[in-house]
């Protein structure tokens, strides 16, 4: 798939299919994803991935937890306010989920059903854990973190592999402690729901928004 398109057809997966990443796949995603840049190339990146029997049992405890109503406690906060314009966007993106799932506004349930299948990773096959070592700086070295998560999202699209960054799944670091051995030493950042996309359901197919590129940039010269 050529990188323009690659880039711009990729899009958030809230909805796959069961059938398992086939191993070699994955290798070669990540045999490319290597190359990506990070600070001084320190590559400070440690990814813990996730299937098969371990995978279910995180995805069935995850849920529950959130049905329970346990607060959250990731390694790296949430932010509590947004400016106005990022809250609309973001406000904006769930009424097109709940649109496409025919969640009527005021079906509580339903909301509640759909948050629950966020915390179980939308039925991904795969759950990349992205990681880092607690003792460096974290502003750095997440943002080291983003470009391979980025660069392991347009790969896996370019191979047919949907993704979604999600960070309902490092959601409970504890929890992900008990059942994969990451060490506490080990902060847990983001996560990434792989595997084939069900291309036939609307969630899927929604159409996606983005800010023109004259309201985020500052020309001088």
């Amino acid at each position: 798939m050529e990188i323009f398109q690659t880039v711009t057809t990729r899009r958030s997966i809230r909805r796959f299919k069961p059938d398992p990443v086939p191993e070699p796949l994955l290798r070669e995603i990540l045999e490319a994803a290597r190359w990506s840049p990070s600070w001084g190339n320190t590559q400070p990146w440690e990814i813990f991935i996730v299937a098969g029997e371990p995978l279910e049992r995180l995805r069935k405890a995850s849920r529950q937890r959130f049905l329970d109503g346990i607060i959250p406690e990731p390694d790296t906060p949430m932010p509590g306010v947004w400016p106005e314009p990022l809250k609309q966007r973001y406000q904006g993106v769930g009424k097109k989920v709940l649109t496409a799932l025919a969640i009527p506004r005021g079906d509580e349930e339903a909301r509640l059903r759909y948050r629950g299948d966020m915390f179980a990773f939308f039925g991904a096959p795969c759950l990349l854990l992205f990681c880092v070592d607690g003792s460096l700086a974290r502003e750095y070295a997440m943002l080291d973190t983003g470009a391979i998560v980025q660069t392991v999202c347009l790969l896996a699209h370019a191979r047919g592999l949907g993704s979604c960054i999600l960070a309902a799944s490092v959601s409970y670091p504890a929890l992900i402690r008990e059942i994969i051995p990451i060490p506490e030493t080990k902060a847990v950042i983001i996560g990434v729901a792989l595997g084939f996309p069900d291309k036939e359901t609307p969630v899927n197919q929604f159409a996606r928004e983005r800010a023109n590129p004259d309201e985020f940039t500052r020309w001088f010269q």
